[in-house]
C-alpha cells in the first residue's frame, strides 16, 4: 500500500492569508482538490514539508459574470459542467466533462486542472520501479530516459482544460503577498517538463477569465487509450469567430499532449481568416496545426502515429465548427481506443 509522507497542514480562510503562508514556508505546496498532488505524495514525486489548504477560501469557488465569465480557481469541475453561465463555451465545458470520473470531478477543480504536472511513462511510477531504472530527470535523477540525450525534461502536458482555456482566449489572476497580476493563460507555461509553469512558487492562481464568445464556436477533442477515465495523448481545442456570410474572422487552434506545454498553432489559425471553412482550407489547416506538434515517446501509442493523427483531429474538429455532424466520428474514436 502506498501511504502519504508526513506534512503538515494549514487551511487558511482567504487568498490573502493563503499567500502569506507560502511566503513564509517556502517547502509548502497549494493544495485544493488532491486529485493530482496526494497520489504524487504517496509516490514520492511531489514531497512538501507543508501542505496550504484552499478548499476554505469561499471567494475562490465563486463564478460571476459581466464582460465574459470570472471562474474562481476553487471551482470544481463538476460544479463548472453544472453552471448554466458557461453553457456558450462549448469547448470548455468538452475538455472538463471528459477529464477522469464524476466522483474525481466533484473533487479536482479548475485550478488544479490548469496546473496539473506534466505527466511520463518513466515518472508516474512508484519509487521504488523510479529507483530500479536510477530516477529520472524530473525527480532525483539526472537522464531524462525519453531521450536520453536531453538538456531538459521532455514529460509531457496534460492539462485538458488549458488548451481550450487558451483557445478560448482565457486570461488568470496570480495572487501573491506582494499583490496580484493578471497574465493570458498561455503565458504561464513554459516548454520544459520540469519547470513547466512560470506561475512562482509563491503565487496563487485565484481566478480565470473568460471574454464574451458572442459569435464564436468552439470545441474539444481528446484523443486517449481508454473510453473515459484516462489522461489525453493528444487533444485539439479549436474556435472560430464567423461572421453573418460564415466568413472566418478570427480563429485559434490549440494542441494538447504533444509537448510539455498547450501549444498553439498560429499559422493554422491564420491560414482560415478570411474565407470561408471549405474543406481545402481546413485541410491546410490541419496541416499547419500539425507541423508544431512533437509528440515524443512518453506518453501512449507510437510517437509516429500520433503525429500524424494530429492532422485528423484538427479537421474534425475544423468540420465539427462548421457544422457538419462529427457525432458518429466521435463515438468511432471512443470505440477505436478502447
Amino acid at each position: 500500500m502506498l501511504r502519504l509522507p508526513y506534512f503538515d497542514y494549514r487551511a487558511p480562510r482567504t487568498i490573502a492569508e493563503a499567500a502569506d503562508m507560502l511566503a513564509s514556508l517556502p517547502d509548502a505546496m497549494l493544495v485544493a482538490g488532491g486529485t493530482d498532488l496526494l497520489p504524487n505524495m504517496k509516490r514520492r514525486q511531489q514531497v512538501p514539508s507543508t501542505l496550504v489548504g484552499l478548499r476554505q477560501i469561499e471567494e475562490l469557488k465563486q463564478i460571476s459574470n459581466g464582460d465574459g465569465v470570472r471562474i474562481g480557481a476553487g471551482v470544481t469541475l463538476a460544479a463548472l459542467l453544472g453552471d448554466e453561465r458557461l453553457r456558450a463555451y462549448t469547448a470548455l465545458r468538452q475538455a472538463a466533462v471528459q477529464i477522469a470520473t464524476p466522483h474525481l470531478r466533484n473533487m479536482g477543480t479548475i485550478g488544479g486542472n490548469i496546473c496539473l504536472d506534466t505527466r511520463c511513462n518513466y515518472y508516474d511510477q512508484n519509487y521504488e520501479w523510479r529507483k530500479a531504472i536510477d530516477f529520472c530527470m524530473k525527480k532525483d535523477g539526472e537522464t531524462c530516459w525519453v531521450a536520453t540525450s536531453s538538456p531538459r525534461c521532455l514529460a509531457v502536458s496534460s492539462t485538458d482544460t488549458a488548451p481550450a482555456l487558451i483557445a478560448l482566449g482565457a486570461t488568470v489572476t496570480l495572487a501573491s503577498a506582494g499583490g496580484a497580476r493578471t497574465v493570458p493563460l498561455t503565458d504561464i507555461y513554459r516548454n520544459d517538463g520540469i519547470h513547466y509553469l512560470t506561475r512562482q512558487p509563491h503565487e496563487i492562481l485565484a481566478t480565470v477569465r473568460l471574454p464574451g464568445v458572442v459569435g464564436w464556436r468552439s470545441t474539444y477533442w481528446k484523443l486517449r487509450r481508454r473510453g473515459s477515465f484516462d489522461f489525453p495523448v493528444l487533444s485539439v481545442a479549436a474556435a472560430v469567430k464567423l461572421s453573418r456570410d460564415g466568413t472566418v474572422e478570427a480563429s485559434r487552434i490549440v494542441l494538447g499532449a504533444v509537448a510539455s506545454r498547450p501549444v498553439e498553432a498560429p499559422e493554422a489559425g491564420a491560414v482560415l481568416v478570411g474565407g470561408p471553412l471549405s474543406d481545402a482550407q481546413i485541410a491546410h489547416a490541419a496541416d499547419a496545426a500539425a507541423r508544431p506538434a512533437r509528440p515524443m515517446d512518453n506518453t501512449d501509442f507510437p510517437l509516429v502515429w500520433r503525429k500524424r493523427v494530429t492532422r485528423d483531429f484538427v479537421g474534425y474538429a475544423l468540420r465539427e465548427l462548421r457544422g457538419d455532424d462529427m457525432t458518429a466520428r466521435r463515438r468511432s474514436i471512443a470505440r477505436l481506443v478502447l
